[in-house]
């Protein structure tokens, strides 16, 4: 009988193993998974403001693990934060490269208010004074002397060239010039007509600038023509006598002479 029981349970282990091994067989394949890859952390450097960008050490960091992330060589991190070892700590500031400083983006203050320009005040003109003669230039040269004197009866003009002034006048006997006062300074012309009868020796024009304070004088010759000159009285001149007296002299003789010749007759005659 126990036998029996025996073979029983035998039975139904081998049927066990049987389905099992069935179910190995006929089950379908799961496809193969392929294992995580490794989280590397990415590293963005970020520089300081002043330009040094720096890796604060964590736990479990070596200077390995931070070359693999930053692309720093471990001897270069070495040199940058003068290592002798590759020993760090946690919280240890590693220097790993410079950059340029962040950017900054300025604050920008109240624009200022720009000053008005306040106009320049024009400066008044000032004034000067144009002094004219027309002289008698007896000697031709076209020079003044001292003896040579205004022709009188001659007109003197100025005027300047924008028209504000004009004014003439009529030229004296005399040795002074005519002046012309109070002028505005600025560019004139000058001019001046000689009387009938004398033919200029300069030029009749000119211009003139005149500038404040200015006190300019401005001298012009004629000279009396052939005409003029044979029409002149002849004035005798100091030293010598005038004809007039010798002929008179001359009479006084040849009465003088005439009368000596009768009373000489007279007396023979008796």
């Amino acid at each position: 009988m126990l036998t029996k029981r025996f073979l029983t349970i035998l039975n139904g282990v081998l049927v066990s193993l049987l389905i099992l091994a069935g179910l190995a067989i006929f089950r379908p394949l799961a496809p193969a998974q392929a294992a995580p890859a490794p989280q590397v952390p990415i590293f963005t450097p970020t520089p300081g403001a002043d330009g040094r960008i720096i890796w604060v050490v964590k736990a479990n960091d070596t200077l390995l693990s931070i070359s693999l992330i930053t692309g720093v060589s471990v001897d270069e991190l070495r040199a940058l934060n003068n290592l002798t070892g590759d020993t760090i700590l946690a919280g240890q500031q590693l220097l790993i490269g410079l950059a340029g400083p962040a950017e900054v983006t300025p604050t920008l203050g109240p624009t200022p208010t720009p000053t008005p320009i306040q106009p320049t005040p024009s400066p008044k003109p000032g004034v000067g004074t144009m002094c004219l003669i027309l002289f008698d230039d007896s000697n031709g040269d076209s020079l003044r002397q001292e003896e040579e004197l205004s022709i009188p009866g001659g007109a003197l003009s100025i005027s300047s060239r924008s028209g504000a002034v004009s004014q003439t006048a009529d030229s004296d006997s005399g040795a002074e010039h005519h002046c012309f006062e109070n002028l505005p300074e600025g560019e004139y012309t000058v001019s001046v007509a000689a009387p009938e009868g004398f033919n200029p020796t300069t030029t009749n024009s000119a211009v003139i600038t005149l500038s404040a304070g200015d006190e300019t004088y401005i001298d012009f010759g004629a000279q009396a023509n052939s005409q003029t000159l044979a029409e002149a009285p002849i004035l005798p001149t100091e030293g010598q006598r005038s004809p007039l007296f010798g002929i008179i002299g001359g009479l006084f003789l040849l009465f003088g002479i005439g009368l000596a010749i009768f009373a000489g007759r007279l007396l023979k005659s008796r």
